[in-house]
């Protein structure tokens, strides 16, 4: 797959003490199958969809022990330009623009609401092997904050993107979009999260049947969330797993009503 436009996410990865038991889960419930371990880098490890990268999982850093979380990279042309915009624009770099041997250019950052994403300069790795289509790919992305005004002027200046809003009372959801097409979501997180679930990105996962991924992670520990639910877009529900990390699962091959009403608001 070639590199993709700048602010486009490009690769997933989540840090796990336990990798094995999160190998096997995501194994069951996703079908990915996973290479060797890298030691040169950590222990790095890729997952494969259909022989296809998707993800990678790896050992917490040294202080980063019990927490997991999945890690949302955008696409960059050039990680040490796309790092001084976030810092122009409110944001903290958590992790300087670091090279991975030959695979390519990492950097880790927050934005002014809490949300933690990294950037990915691509090398010999560029990103994301498997379309949204294919099961166990990555499918969708969601920036989850509680302060929706810091979180869309950061993201449009340091990416460029062009953002429509949803006409729904019920919610406040916005798209952003880049040489019109829709890459990323952003939702205002409500009282139902509770206060101490900080902002992240959701990350959605490709599967065939839904409720029958649902089965399969609640069996081994995980917890459902939400749903599972039918949308437009596709049969969605939202999971923790054994390890508390958040992802969602989806079947774009199952769709219920009409696409909502949106707005362009830039």
């Amino acid at each position: 797959m070639a590199v993709q436009p700048e602010g486009t996410p490009c690769w997933a990865d989540a840090m796990f003490s336990d990798v094995e038991g999160a190998k096997s889960f995501y194994g069951d419930v996703l079908g990915w199958t996973f290479g060797e371990a890298s030691s040169e880098y950590g222990n790095y490890t890729q997952a494969y969809a259909d022989g296809k990268a998707v993800a990678a999982v790896v050992p917490p850093m040294p202080g980063q022990e019990g927490y997991s979380q999945w890690c949302l990279y955008f696409a960059s042309q050039d990680a040490a330009a796309t790092a001084g915009k976030i810092r122009d624009n409110g944001g903290e770099v958590l992790m300087e623009p670091m090279k991975v041997g030959e695979f390519g250019t990492m950097c880790l950052a927050r934005d002014p609401s809490g949300v933690v994403f990294g950037l990915w300069q691509a090398g010999v790795h560029e990103g994301f092997e498997a379309s949204p289509q294919q099961p166990g790919a990555y499918c969708w992305a969601e920036v989850f904050t509680r302060e929706p005004e810091r979180s869309d002027t950061f993201f449009t200046s340091v990416f460029s993107y062009t953002a429509k809003q949803m006409q729904d009372d019920a919610i406040d959801f916005r798209m952003f979009d880049i040489d019109g097409k829709t890459v990323l979501g952003r939702m205002k997180m409500t009282e139902d999260f509770p206060p101490e679930v900080p902002p992240y990105i959701n990350v959605y996962f490709s599967v065939a049947d839904c409720d029958d991924a649902v089965a399969r992670a609640t069996k081994l520990g995980g917890v459902l969330r939400f749903g599972p639910m039918d949308s437009p877009y596709g049969r969605f529900a939202a999971l923790s797993d054994p390890q508390g990390a958040n992802f969602s699962v989806i079947d774009i091959t199952t769709t219920a009503g009409e696409m909502p009403q949106v707005t362009d608001v830039t």
